[in-house]
């Protein structure tokens, strides 16, 4: 049985912008997905181009290698040709575009990357993210400066380190050969799906048993639902076992679909190719409009920022700790507070006294203290009243607290005078004894 794939490529321009800078290809064994930027002015045509140049390379391969080799020289080939049209179109200078694309050989893909599209794979029900977006978001989260979730909202996320265009005549594209077999689902993508829809939402559509096409209408319908700022491209490819070989047809999707339109100008050509530049990828942010990956002091400037932001962030965080700290300590003093304004009377040092606060205690901590001590022996109270003190006695006050000494004090009084007139040791009464009488004589011897 051979390897074959079943695949479907899908683009929508979005709801925010005007045209569709995106390019897809579906072809016989290469898929690829490209983004372009620049504005409107040569985004679409980056992107186009570069597509074209290198659906040239969709066929058959001996090796994977041959594959990586053939993606490498196209790559480089769209790259000059984009150079080539800025320099003949002064009017399209900055332009430039992402690509991701593979080329399944066998039981094995060619992997060509460069920018922020992305390359993901579903086996076994699991999605795994397999390209690196070349963005200076990435490269402060490989650092460790941020976190994946703070890069989502960092507002330098739109910066791209690496591109093809009149951004550097030589760019370092990413390569790599890994192995596929059957039921692999590949799918490749714009940032205008990877940057609105969640990996979670992402990986549960691609689950789904459904035909390459369904999936990829979901996955464009998910990034709509999510408002679409972006234009959004889908490439999804499912990789088969089956005896015969379909006829494929390749689609093309998105600019490259398009007639590539230049706009007419009247101006003499540029006496030399265009400065290298990086680009926002979203020409309606308020970023500036280009970006100098050859000067030192706007990475620094870059950088720096970052730094502020971190500093920013802990600021912030110690603030908002000292704040929760302030209020549990307010609400700590506040309830302390409160327990001085109840009394009760117990048993101190073997006699009544009365106390300030509550019975209870935090750990080591009481929360009440003597107020005052008075001279009632808890002895010479009634056994009953005794258990009462040394179970204390609450009091709404200090006034309500004086009156229970005052009746301890009369209780204790009390048993002291009914305990007069006997032995000081036990309290019982002493018994009288009546004289011994006299013997009397009963008669003369």
């Amino acid at each position: 049985m051979a390897i074959v794939t079943v695949s479907a490529a899908v683009s929508h321009v979005g709801k925010i912008r005007s045209n569709n800078q995106d390019s897809g290809f579906a072809g016989e064994t290469l898929f690829a997905v490209a983004d372009g930027m620049g504005g409107h002015a040569g985004g679409d045509v980056a992107s186009a181009l570069a597509l074209k140049r290198l659906a040239e390379i969709d066929g058959h391969y001996n090796s994977a290698v041959d594959a990586e080799f053939a993606l490498q020289d196209a790559i480089v080939a769209a790259n000059a040709v984009l150079t080539e049209t800025v320099y003949e179109h002064p009017e399209l200078t900055g332009m430039g575009t992402t690509l991701s694309a593979l080329v399944r050989v066998g039981h094995s893909v060619a992997l060509a990357h460069i920018g922020d599209s992305r390359v993901y794979r579903l086996r076994d029900d699991t999605l795994t993210q397999i390209t690196v977006d070349h963005t200076f978001v990435q490269r402060l989260v490989d650092s460790g400066r941020i976190t994946p979730e703070e890069a989502k909202t960092h507002p330098r996320r739109s910066v791209l380190m690496r591109v093809l265009g009149d951004v550097d005549a030589a760019p370092e594209v990413d390569l790599q050969v890994m192995d596929t077999r059957p039921g692999d689902r590949w799918m490749l993508c714009s940032d205008g799906l990877s940057g609105v829809v969640e990996f979670d939402d992402i990986e549960k559509i691609l689950k789904n048993n459904i035909a390459p096409k369904d999936a990829a209408n979901a996955l464009i319908k998910e990034s709509l639902d999510h408002g679409a700022p972006d234009n959004v491209t889908v490439v999804v490819v499912d990789v088969h076992q089956s005896f015969e070989s379909p006829e494929v047809t390749p689609v093309i999707v998105g600019s490259a679909a398009q007639p590539i339109a230049f706009e007419q100008t009247v101006g003499r050509r540029t006496s030399r190719i265009p400065g290298l530049r990086l680009h926002p990828r979203s020409p309606a942010s308020s970023e500036p409009s280009h970006f100098e990956p050859g000067s030192e002091d706007y990475l620094d400037e870059l950088i720096e920022e970052d730094r502020r932001r971190s500093r920013r962030r802990k600021v912030t965080w110690l603030v908002s700790v000292l704040i929760v700290l302030a209020l549990v300590a307010g609400g700590l003093f506040a309830g302390y507070r409160w327990t001085q304004t109840r009394f009760f009377v117990g048993e101190s040092d073997g006699t009544v006294a009365i106390f300030q606060g509550v019975q209870q205690s935090v750990g080591p901590i009481a929360l009440s203290h003597v107020f005052q001590q008075t001279d009632i022996q808890t002895d010479d109270l009634p056994p009953f009243t005794q258990r009462q003190v040394e179970n204390t006695i609450s009091a709404e006050s200090v006034t309500e607290a004086l009156e229970i000494v005052k009746r301890l004090s009369d209780s204790a009084a009390s048993g002291a005078e009914s305990g007069s007139g006997t032995d000081g040791s036990t309290g019982t009464p002493t018994p009288t004894t009546a004289p011994t009488p006299a013997p009397t004589e009963t008669g003369a011897p």
